[in-house]
């Protein structure tokens, strides 16, 4: 029997980019993937948000991202686009990047940090006690591991087996979703009818053509086919145009669910395994990236004894009703987009309102993930939420705040309103940079905002305290990094 301290079924994007997170840790992990290789055939995630962005640059690897995708405006809600050019951000954009070219990137990061992938491998069930969980695997090896996080999808194997149900609701839209060659010139772009909407693009400039049909009906049916698409593109364009040699056809719906709970003792849900929506909006692969990063430090500190068990409470307290407002952000953006006449009123009056500069703040910010904040009581506009991307003056010299986190460890700024705290118990645990910093800060949708005496960046960037009062900083400094 092989003994990890993590073990995380599925080696998606959550699943790489927690794996990245324990390894910055120092946390023995190891990946179990079903796909022999990091290849993906097909299309789903197309890009991502601002503030996935952000916290790759936290981590000091955005750059390898944007290198490979183009930034563009993607924000949107129901079919209208919102600008975030104007966002206080460093990356007031989103990225135009196919999920094959993010999930290598974030393998290749993943590889440098030394974490082990176990391919070919599924993981099949699990036996947990108060010490471990012991994880089987489908060649019949056992790993046993302090924790296990399912990663492995909508159909998570490791949800099902913790017995945590998957509430919410059932499709009403089905597609289909396919890459195939086609003998005759298609009509390109998109196509609307009574049924629903319908798109034909060019993927690259001399590879496979890109179709995305509605079905006529929603149930139970069986894995699409070649036969299925050309009937479909028929039904919709009066013809096939001699669609062949499909690299990849599936089929996605509108079914919303969430997990009632991400934990069950020392088994974790992230991503997909924790919540499933319609694509519309593109957050999905940003949710489970930013849920791994919630949940990577946490964890690390668990197993290093640095924090108790019940700090990985606030995984699910805090990750829970943000996939939860994306649920209805997407179950919304459906229904404003029905190709029904009322459906197309309602969708004129919404892209009315989203017009006025208030309104289209808000929902860019939701939109951008940029305006997450975590309820952590009352106190400044910044508790709870991202910490901006300022440059602080330090006796090195400027320094990027997003670089003080590179390693994935806290860090306390001290701007002038820390005399008389002895940070040296908190030494090993949290970095403590004095610094000047002039001027207000700016955050999303808020606007300007006093800038503090002091602030706690937690590892994931959300800020944890701030101000100049010693004993609140230290039942911070408690509460979030052990004693």
């Amino acid at each position: 029997m092989d003994d990890r301290a993590v073990v995380i079924a599925g080696g998606g994007p959550t699943g790489l980019m927690l794996a990245g997170e324990l390894a910055l840790a120092g946390v023995d992990v190891v990946i179990v993937e079903r796909r022999e290789s990091q290849e993906l055939v097909g299309s789903r995630a197309l890009g991502l948000h601002a503030r996935t962005i952000e916290v790759l640059d936290q981590r000091g690897i955005a750059e390898r991202f944007l290198a490979e995708g183009y930034t563009a405006q993607v924000a949107g809600f129901a079919g209208v686009k919102l600008d975030i050019g104007d966002f206080p951000t460093r990356h007031p954009y989103g990225l135009a990047l196919v999920q094959k070219h993010t999930e290598r990137i974030l393998a290749d990061w993943v590889e440098e940090l030394g974490v082990p992938i176990l391919r070919e491998r599924v993981v099949t069930g699990f036996v947990q006690d108060e010490a471990g969980v012991e994880v089987a695997l489908d060649d019949g090896r056992v790993l046993r591991a302090q924790y296990l996080v399912g990663c492995d999808g909508g159909r998570s194997v490791v949800r099902k087996a913790a017995g945590i149900a998957f509430a919410g609701w059932d499709p009403t839209i089905s597609h289909l979703i396919a890459q195939v060659e086609m003998a005759a010139e298609p009509q390109w772009g998109f196509h609307n009818d009574a049924i629903g909407k319908h798109a034909i693009s060019r993927l690259t400039a001399d590879g496979p053509v890109g179709v995305m049909l509605t079905e006529p009906d929603v149930g139970e049916k069986d894995e699409p086919t070649l036969d299925d698409l050309r009937k479909g593109l028929i039904r919709v364009y009066g013809t096939d145009f001699g669609a062949h040699s499909p690299i990849s056809i599936s089929r996605f719906t509108d079914m919303s669910r969430q997990a009632e709970r991400y934990r069950e003792g020392r088994v974790l849900l992230a991503g997909d395994a924790a919540h499933i929506h319609y694509p519309v909006g593109g957050h999905g692969l940003n949710l489970g990236v930013q849920d791994a990063v919630n949940l990577g430090w946490k964890l690390a500190q668990v197993v290093k004894g640095v924090s108790p068990a019940e700090l990985l409470d606030s995984y699910h307290a805090e990750r829970y009703p943000v996939a939860a407002r994306v649920l209805t952000e997407t179950m919304a953006s459906v229904a404003v987009s029905r190709t029904d006449e009322r459906s197309r009123a309602l969708r004129e009056l919404v892209a009315e309102m989203l017009g006025l500069e208030q309104a289209r703040k808000y929902m860019a910010g939701r939109m951008s993930e940029l305006d997450i904040r975590y309820d952590f009581g009352e106190g400044h506009p910044l508790l709870g939420r991202r910490m901006p991307d300022i440059e602080v003056m330090t006796a090195e010299g400027p320094v990027r705040a997003f670089t003080l986190l590179h390693r994935a460890r806290p860090v306390l700024l001290d701007l002038g309103g820390l005399d008389g705290f002895d940070a040296t118990p908190w030494a090993e645990r949290v970095q403590v940079v004095s610094a000047r910093f002039e001027g207000d800060w700016e955050l999303p949708v808020i606007g300007a905002v006093a800038a503090p005496g002091s602030v706690l960046v937690r590892p994931d960037g959300h800020v944890a305290w701030s101000g100049c009062d010693p004993a609140g900083l230290n039942e911070a400094l408690t509460r979030w990094f052990g004693r």
